[in-house]
């Protein structure tokens, strides 16, 4: 009889417990899995989001692969950009169809607007790359629109060392178009340096070195017929660079 007492006591306490703390109890749990509900539902909601801003940006790398493009391509990746960067502001394909239309800008002769994207690249983007990408974008705009001192500080304000082959040739740029041929040289020789040291290919520097008489070791051509250095092994493309390209 003691032992049923006891018993009967626990159930008591047990249901005395669950009176006072079962609705909690019921409270947690729900919440608990609406917490994981929620949780999955933005997980397969951010997929989705990623998804489309994929999609979407694969269109615009299509409709910009052209080296031309008419105006009615243009005006319709420009719309694509817009509702890329409205849709998905924070993602890289935002930054990255920023970068386009800083491209498509150029080819409207619209520099200005183009300058103006990528300082906002620059000033909005948390991705160390693009925003130095985006700085060699600029400084390279601003050499064409002759603000080569511009260009410089744009320089030195960072770009990635992936890209410092690109960086010193945009340096020497600028230093050519303030008159500075000794700083320009050394610049774009060391352009050809860097670029050779990780495979990479510098299309018009070389020329950009002849048209100072310098060669790729910076001796003057005049020296070559004698210097064993006829043949650098480096071919001149002859093309210059619109400004846009890495």
């Amino acid at each position: 009889m003691a032992e049923l007492r006891t018993e009967e006591e626990q159930l008591d306490a047990l249901k005395r417990w669950w009176k006072e703390n079962g609705m909690a109890l019921i409270a947690g749990v729900a919440i608990a899995a609406a917490g994981v509900f929620g949780w999955n539902a933005w997980q397969n909601y951010q997929e989705n989001q990623a998804s489309a801003a994929s999609a979407r940006y694969q269109h615009l790398i299509n409709l910009t692969a052209g080296t031309q493009l008419d105006d009615a391509s243009i005006v319709e990746a420009r719309e694509l950009v817009i509702e890329i960067t409205d849709n998905h502001g924070k993602t890289l394909y935002a930054d990255l169809a920023r970068l386009i239309d800083a491209r498509l800008a150029v080819a409207q002769e619209d520099l200005a607007d183009a300058r103006a994207t990528l300082e906002a690249v620059i000033d909005a983007s948390d991705r160390d790359y693009v925003k130095g990408l985006a700085r060699l974008r600029l400084a390279r705009l601003q050499v064409a629109d002759g603000n080569a001192e511009a260009a410089l500080s744009t320089l030195e304000a960072g770009v990635p060392d992936a890209l410092a082959a690109q960086r010193a040739e945009v340096r020497g740029d600028a230093h050519h178009a303030l008159g500075r041929e000794s700083d320009a040289g050394a610049a774009w020789r060391e352009a050809l340096d860097m670029a050779e040291a990780r495979g990479q290919q510098l299309y018009g520097v070389q020329l950009k070195l002849d048209n100072l008489g310098l060669d790729y070791s910076g001796l003057d051509h005049s020296g070559l017929e004698n210097s064993g250095l006829e043949n650098s092994g480096l071919e001149n493309s002859g093309l210059e660079n619109r400004g846009l390209d890495s």
